[in-house]
């Protein structure tokens, strides 16, 4: 497993790296400066917090907030939503 972050002083901090670690996952960075390295990530979270966060006040719980987010990522981002990489289609 890759996690990919950029260069926050939270990311790289050697508690975080090193339970990285334990866990068997590899880090990879941003490149210092360049935030495009992250856009597609950036991209679906603007959309998810546009699409499915702001749209709810308040969640009632963690459990309903889990259960909203994996219907909209699953269901509905994969599945229905448009994509203009995809030309405006449904992938």
């Amino acid at each position: 497993m890759i996690i990919h972050t950029d260069l926050g002083s939270q990311y790289t901090s050697d508690d975080y790296n090193q339970r990285l670690t334990e866990l068997h996952i590899r880090h990879s960075y941003s490149r210092k400066g360049c935030p495009y390295d992250n856009a597609p990530m950036e991209s679906f979270h603007a959309s998810l917090k546009k699409e499915c966060v702001y749209p709810v006040p308040v969640f009632e719980d963690y459990e309903t907030a889990a259960a909203v987010l994996f219907e909209y990522v699953h269901a509905f981002y994969n599945r229905k939503r448009i994509h203009s990489s995809l030309g405006y289609q449904t992938p």
